[in-house]
């Protein structure tokens, strides 16, 4: 079973077991979170797709981990001779999936 959610402002495929890296959200590790924003369920050659949203269902997972991603330099070199470095790290929220109902 299988199923497409949404949380971020991104739609995810996911399945039972797996591993997600999404955007950061509030939590402990070791909380259980749901996900009510569910846009597909399938299961074998049967889908069941919302408008927008699929009624009933719901995905549930288990953070596994808060952290940051790895630093990304935006650099910026100027004809006069002056530069720029500066650097970011995006926080993200690692979710084993542990349930799917719909």
């Amino acid at each position: 079973m299988y199923a497409v959610i949404k949380t971020g402002g991104k739609q995810y495929r996911v399945a039972e077991g797996d591993l997600l890296r999404i955007e950061k959200i509030l939590g402990d590790v070791g909380a259980d979170v749901s996900f009510d924003q569910v846009l597909m369920v399938g299961a074998g050659d049967t889908a069941k797709v919302g408008r927008p949203l699929v009624g009933g269902a719901s995905v549930g997972g288990k953070i596994v981990r808060q952290d940051k991603a790895k630093r990304v330099l935006h650099f910026r070199k100027e004809k006069e001779g002056w530069t720029r470095a500066r650097g970011h790290r995006q926080p993200f929220t690692e979710v084993k999936v542990t349930s799917i109902k719909g």
